[in-house]
């Protein structure tokens, strides 16, 4: 499952292995403004992994969040941090330049983002490509997934990245979206994120009907109904 070449230095994909990290890549990120560091300069590659959720957890929020689910969404977010420290400390102990992008942190309250999207790096590494409910989708886990995401000057193979969806027709998370806050249209590099979601809608929904889990940042609905995540729960448990 790993994006794994020769032309990455050798002591990466050990790195991976020991951290039991099994989908992960590089992305060019060149035409993009990333963070920058404390010099004010930017990034021009980043290395992009995925940590898959618990498929059972994950199957039993098609009718909303739960606590168990609460749970596990910040102890991957914390395990992901706690990852992407470590792995920013390995480059620069190595010569490099790196900041870590913290999971699911939304620095910018007005706009209902973070400092850069971790899916974008995702999507050009190759990982995977942005379902109708604008998470990233993975082959191997669908998208029941937490995100990391290390910026680095240090040169590496990237990509290839993704450039189409392959959600073809379903529409199974836009008719499941308790907000109605997805609009149906299909990702393609480039899309603006309104054209997917309309994130007032589906913040204010969470706010007024899940403030209990980490204060309404929590629903989910949407990725677990998603037929990638399913089968990943299939593959994993032998559900029929």
């Amino acid at each position: 499952m790993s994006i794994i070449s020769s032309r990455f230095p050798a002591w990466l994909p050990d790195w991976m292995a020991v951290q039991k990290i099994v989908l992960w890549g590089a992305a060019d990120l060149r035409r993009f403004s990333t963070p920058v560091d404390e010099t004010g300069e930017g990034f021009p590659f980043a290395l992009s992994w995925a940590i898959p959720m618990n498929p059972r957890i994950m199957a039993r929020i098609q009718n909303g969040p739960n606590q168990a689910y609460a749970d596990e969404y910040a102890r991957v977010n914390g395990h992901i941090n706690e990852l992407s420290e470590a792995l920013s400390a390995e480059i620069t102990g190595r010569g490099f330049r790196a900041r870590p992008l913290a999971a699911s942190k939304r620095t910018d309250t007005v706009h209902i983002k973070g400092d850069f999207p971790h899916k974008t790096a995702a999507t050009r590494a190759g990982l995977g490509w942005i379902g109708r409910h604008c998470q990233l989708v993975t082959r191997p886990f669908g998208p029941w997934v937490r995100l990391g995401t290390v910026f680095t000057d240090m040169a590496i193979s990237c990509g290839p990245a993704r450039k189409r969806s392959f959600c073809g027709g379903c529409m199974r998370c836009v008719a499941a979206c308790p907000a109605k806050a997805l609009k149906g249209s299909a990702w393609h590099p480039g899309v603006l994120r309104e054209e997917i979601l309309d994130v007032r809608a589906c913040d204010q929904w969470k706010k007024k009907h899940y403030f209990a889990f980490h204060k309404g940042h929590n629903c989910g609905i949407c990725s677990a109904v998603c037929p990638y995540g399913l089968q990943f729960l299939k593959r994993e448990t032998g559900a029929r």
